[in-house]
């Protein structure tokens, strides 16, 4: 036993909440509890009687067994070895323990976040010399901890001083001491290629900064209607079977961030399986390699214990804010903030606390709201700007969006996907509810796609997002009198409506040529379905029938066009709209011919 550990007693056991006796017990300090060496955190303490939550069932647990103060809070490893990682809800390799203890987790078991026995090839800094000044965040060298990413070993928050040594460029394991800092009081420091640093408290940065490029996720409906800023907050709320799950898998799949974070939160196992076994399968579209080089996974499924849930967010977005702190754009997806909002709730609960809505206890608000303030661009100590993007799924029960996890996830956020099971059911994917959802960062990502892509391209989202606006009053109109009722200009809304929600938001994550759509190819399938569109209205401005203009082969061509030819084939998709414009004006002059006829 070290010396910062210290012995206490169980005293009371209530499910995952245990009462301990422990002289000099700090709140939020790690313990282990009981014969089974149950890894839990201090949540409450009166003197030497601390409450403990333990990460572990306590079935089998006595009072009177020991109880043992580790000396520090819950905490993660942040080093080489993380990227590429499966990890449970409280940073223990799932790999690592399953050669240990097979397909279920053994209580107790304790193994290092990241392989001791393992060596890196550390390159120093070469602009750093002994004598020189160090701060938190100067970057002491580098390891290639994947081909795809560079892991920058930065001087942990708190150590300040003079540089006595640094490593020579050689292979060495993380516990090798790669430096030493004399501090202002004389003392020594030796610095690792990893530390240690507590969950539940942020990360130091120099400022935040305003969020200037869009998330770019390949998915039309998010990144053309709904756009998400890199370092933005943004929610997926849905009922069962809306497609939650698949819309982050997609995100983390295809965005254009440097680092993936996917945290499997109270989900279910056979989803997280899904994800634990396509994920190291899948090619990065960037790169050409592995996804899993610039991936790593927190799972915490549904029967692992529910204060690891909890907990799982926060490891995940510490180890998000460490990847930040170096200058990469990481996207950390949660999947789902209810159930992690449902843990909260049993806890409080064997707490005695007082509930209030839904049983929820009176802090869930500011605790979600702790968590998605963890997100945003900032500037760093010493890597320039990073960016930690949080997007969280929500899953109200029975599609409730005025319950309270997601009435106040929707006063946090910046970007809503609101997704419909009613879309979901005419299986339409991504099932992502346009007239409910709203991104706060459409001026900023205009900027983007005007410098990037083509300067019309917020107008051309207003106009699509106004006639989806008209289809869905005028189709509440068709259901209560039929479409008899409505005039030749708003049958051609419909259609018009139709085209751009069959062509455009439609996108199916199972078709290789559209799964991934990127943003020029996104804007060029908008602007065909908005030109026909505007063709079409004044053809029946002139008397042309909407059953005429039904008819014409290209608009059920124009539906499927975006299957048809990948991102790289906007020669095609061009060509395709240029012959579109000219059939819709031959049919003009025919018509215009036939009129003079008649005269």
């Amino acid at each position: 036993m070290s010396e910062t550990q210290r012995i206490g007693t169980v005293r009371d056991i209530n499910g995952p909440i245990v009462t301990i006796e422990l002289p000099g017990i700090r709140h939020g300090e790690q313990v282990k509890i009981g014969d089974f060496g149950l890894f839990g955190e201090v949540i409450s303490l009166s003197g030497a009687t601390a409450v403990v939550q333990t990460y572990e069932s306590t079935d089998g647990v006595r009072p009177g067994e020991p109880a043992v103060g580790l000396g520090w809070p819950l905490s993660v490893e942040l080093g080489p070895g993380l990227m590429g990682g499966i990890f449970d809800g409280v940073q223990r390799p799932l790999e690592k323990i399953a050669l240990q203890s097979g397909d279920y987790i053994r209580r107790g078991i304790d193994v290092a976040a990241l392989d001791r026995s393992r060596e890196w090839a550390f390159e120093p800094n070469r602009e750093l010399e002994v004598g020189q000044a160090i701060a938190p965040g100067t970057i002491l060298g580098t390891v290639q901890e994947t081909e795809t990413v560079v892991h920058r070993i930065l001087v942990p928050p708190g150590v300040h001083g003079e540089l006595e040594e640094i490593a020579p460029a050689g292979d060495y394991d993380i516990e090798a001491t790669i430096a030493r800092v004399a501090a202002a009081s004389g003392r020594s420091q030796r610095l690792r290629m990893y530390h240690r640093w507590p969950v539940r408290t942020p990360r130091p940065y120099l400022r935040r900064d305003d969020g200037v490029a869009p998330l770019i996720t390949g998915q039309r409906v998010i990144d053309t209607f709904f756009p998400q800023l890199k370092g933005g907050k943004g929610a997926v709320p849905g009922p069962f079977g809306a497609g939650k799950t698949v819309v982050q898998q997609q995100i983390a799949r295809w965005s254009n961030a440097d680092i993936v974070i996917y945290v499997g939160c109270g989900e279910r196992g056979n989803e997280l399986v899904d994800v634990l076994e396509t994920f190291p399968k899948l090619d990065d579209p960037y790169t050409g390699r592995k996804l899993m080089e610039r991936t790593l996974l927190v799972a915490n499924t549904s029967n692992m214990p529910v204060v690891a849930r909890e907990a799982s967010v926060y490891v995940g977005i510490t180890m998000a804010e460490y990847y930040r702190d170096m200058g990469y754009d990481v996207v950390m997806l949660a999947d789902s903030t209810s159930r992690w909002a449902e843990a909260l709730r049993e806890v409080s609960g064997r707490l005695g606390q007082m509930p209030v809505e839904e049983g929820y206890p009176a802090y869930l608000a500011s605790r979600l709201a702790a968590v998605y303030e963890r997100a945003g661009r900032v500037e760093t100590h010493g890597a320039g700007s990073g960016s930690v993007t949080l997007i969280g799924a929500v899953s109200p029960p029975g599609g409730d969006f005025s319950e309270p996890v997601t009435s106040h996830t929707k006063d946090i956020i910046e970007t809503f996907w609101a997704l419909s099971k009613e879309l979901a059911d005419a299986r339409h994917y991504p099932s992502i509810d346009w007239v409910t959802s709203f991104s706060g960062h459409v001026h900023t990502a205009a900027q983007w796609w005007h410098e990037n892509v083509d300067g019309s391209w917020e107008d051309r989202r207003r106009a699509a997002l106004a006639l989806l606006a008209r289809d869905a009053e005028l189709s509440r109109i068709v259901n209560l009198v039929g479409p008899e009722a409505l005039s030749s200009t708003q049958r051609w809304d419909l259609e018009g409506a139709a085209l751009i929600k069959e062509g455009v938001l439609q996108q199916s994550a199972l078709d290789e040529v559209d799964t991934f759509c990127s943003p020029e190819k996104q804007f060029a399938l908008l602007d065909l379905a908005l030109t026909i569109y505007d063709l079409g209205a004044e053809l029946v401005k002139l008397g042309v029938p909407v059953q005429e203009l039904k008819r014409q082969p290209l608009l059920s061509r124009a539906r499927r066009i975006k299957s048809l030819y990948s991102s790289e084939q906007l020669d095609e998709i061009e060509a395709f709209r240029n012959e579109a414009e000219k059939a819709l004006k031959h049919l003009r002059q025919e018509y215009a011919t036939q009129e003079e006829q008649a005269g």
